[in-house]
């Protein structure tokens, strides 16, 4: 669809600002895109003048309570520092502008009301909203945004540094005009990445510790307000019903439930158990075994809730058993091939998934964005400079992770492992995998408590002893297993690395050795290669969505051949049960789930509260 709602203003150094606008910056005439949305690449789907999303409905009912779950526990309303185990208050803090959930990438103005761009991306300015209001009845500024932009990079969780690295300053140039400056004008991401900014009010903050935890809710400017909450039991929000962006066609249709209740549960299976008898109403189930044996009830056949595949139109992004390279024996490339050889997927995905899953290849899998088959004469030009600074398999082979026949029989594949292993100067030693110095190869795999993958590694555990090697699996609580993680204390551990449709700077906190060693980043494998350093920034600086394309499957296939993880699985689908009193849109957004635009049936309800009755 064509992009309708631009208009073009010539600016010069002679430009005024007048209530808010954009002064000039060059000498030069600059011409600048003022708009209410903006996209990675190519055109916005929506017009200045559109009402809603098309997977919002505008009609929707506000009111009526839901109650969701989650693994784990919390102690902390502080999500943007390094400490604790913090959560967000669900629906409490705006964005400059929102994702829409039917494009790839593209955003459109939340807290502000229109943003102006010149055609380098060089920097952005966004003019706020004047009705945009903080939950006390304060206005959103211009000094808040400031101040919030400045705080996370400065005292704020290691991924705000990593984030907005690029982002050199955000100035005010009028009473609701904030300019964000870049570093250089091939980050097409930048405007967009400034966009997701939360903002958070330099008042309220003023007399407390932004670096601490805390349990009071922080300001926010969001549709939900705190309730009430137990410590690392429970949260409930209201929905507000003088919320100032209740109207704007980003929200038209979106958060519809009068009340959200957040529980949390230490054991899944508990958890499960308590959908089961309506102590929450919706899940989101990520266990293939237990949306395949878990979920018959009385309750179910008499259709009271119910089960749904809903399809998804996502990037799967990579989960594995990824490998810390800080420490031995990781170090060694060849070892980590030899691990994944040990890793039966067929035989899991068979007696353990009910065949539920695909197996991931690609760090960008279910997308065009993954590399396949050899590298093409575009991705070879980007590639070419970097032979022998990444693995030549690169240029040679495609990259598959091992298989089975999923019998269980996997002699063949440890053979090949044996031969790896001994390649990097390991062999066995009366039934033990021993270095030159007659150490045995040891590690251990860092589980979360609250997670379902014991029963999915112990196997692969006792894989790794018939190579001869001391391999254990230790469980621990989330906030250790959170801590340990953040601190890369770990050897190996179940890692995911989430993916967007438009990759950008999101990479450098994933993989690039400016992080490596930076405690709380993404870079979980300790990965320091100037080669992935190089690409990732070519990612970045991608001025089209086919030179996008390219560069991130040249990217994807050296990552592919570091041999950083033992790739996991994906699903296609996502797979929601629920209780039968909701209304939800006929147009599904591209993940396929999204509870924060369906609504209470009051009509259902009703009827769910008779059948229930009945049942018991």
């Amino acid at each position: 669809m064509p992009l309708m709602a631009l208009t073009r203003v010539a600016l010069t150094t002679a430009a005024v600002i007048a209530g808010g606008s954009l002064a000039a910056t060059s000498q030069a005439q600059a011409q600048v895109t003022k708009s209410h949305g903006i996209a990675m690449h190519g055109d916005l789907k929506y017009p200045a003048d559109f009402r809603h999303f098309e997977y919002a409905n505008p009609d929707a009912p506000k009111g009526g309570e839901v109650r969701f779950a989650a693994p784990g526990s919390f102690d902390s309303f502080n999500p943007y520092v390094l400490k604790g185990v913090p959560i967000g208050v669900p629906g409490t803090i705006e964005t400059l502008m929102v994702n829409s959930g039917d494009e790839p990438f593209s955003e459109y103005c939340l807290l502000c009301e229109t943003i102006e761009v010149p055609a380098d991306r060089s920097w952005i300015v966004f003019n706020l909203r004047p009705q945009a209001r903080f939950q006390d009845g304060s206005p959103v500024t211009v000094d808040d945004v400031i101040w919030t932009f400045e705080t996370l990079k400065t005292k704020g969780h290691p991924r705000y540094r990593a984030y907005y690295a690029s982002v050199l300053k955000a100035e005010k140039l009028g009473e609701r005009a904030v300019k964000f400056s870049f570093a250089d004008g091939t980050n097409r991401e930048l405007p967009l990445i400034t966009g997701q900014l939360p903002v958070m009010s330099k008042a309220w903050w003023a007399t407390r510790d932004f670096e601490k935890q805390t349990l009071e809710a922080p300001l926010g400017s969001g549709p939900y307000k705190l309730d009430s909450f137990e410590q690392g039991r429970f949260v409930v929000v209201k929905l507000l019903p003088d919320y100032w962006g209740k109207d704007l066609p980003v929200r038209r249709g979106v958060n519809n439930f009068g009340a959200m209740r957040y529980d949390w549960y230490r054991d899944v299976t508990v958890m499960q158990e308590a959908f089961k008898s309506g102590e929450y109403h919706v899940r989101l189930e990520n266990q293939a075994l237990a949306w395949a044996t878990r979920y018959e009830s009385p309750a179910k056949e008499r259709g009271l809730y119910r089960l749904e595949e809903l399809p998804t139109r996502m990037v799967s992004g990579m989960q594995g058993f990824a490998m810390n390279m800080r420490r031995e024996p990781f170090k060694d490339a060849r070892v980590r091939e030899a691990l994944a050889y040990a890793f039966d997927f067929e035989w899991s995905n068979r007696t353990l998934f009910h065949g539920a899953y695909t197996r991931t290849r690609s760090y960008f899998d279910n997308s065009e964005l993954s590399a396949r088959g050899l590298p093409g004469k575009d991705e070879l030009e980007i590639l070419e400079p970097l032979r022998g600074q990444i693995p030549e398999r690169v240029f040679t082979e495609e990259y598959n992770p091992p298989k089975t026949d999923g019998s269980g029989n996997i002699r063949d594949n440890l053979r090949v492992a044996t031969r790896l292993l001994r390649e990097a100067g390991w062999q066995v030693k009366d039934g033990k995998l021993v270095d030159g110095q007659g150490r045995q190869m040891k590690f251990e795999v860092l589980l979360n408590s609250g997670s379902a993958f014991e029963r999915i590694v112990l196997p692969y555990v006792e894989s790794l002893k018939r190579l001869g090697i001391d391999a254990s699996a230790r469980s621990v609580d989330t906030a250790q297993y959170q801590r340990r993680s953040e601190e890369f204390d770990f050897d190996m551990t179940v890692d995911v690395f989430g993916q967007s449709e438009s990759p950008g700077n999101e990479q450098r906190d994933q993989w690039t050795s400016q992080v490596a060693d930076t405690q709380g980043s993404g870079n979980s494998t300790g990965l320091k290669s100037p080669a992935v350093d190089k690409l990732v920034e070519l990612v970045i600086a991608a001025p089209d969505r086919a030179s996008l394309v390219t560069r991130v499957r040249a990217l994807d296939r050296v990552l592919q051949w570091s041999f950083l993880v033992v790739p996991n699985w994906h699903s296609r689908v996502a797979r929601v049960a629920s209780w039968d009193r909701f209304g939800r849109p006929a147009v599904l957004p591209r993940t396929g789930y999204d509870p924060s635009v369906w609504w209470v049936d009051t009509a259902k309800d009703e009827a769910l509260r008779e059948k229930r009755a009945q049942l018991r």
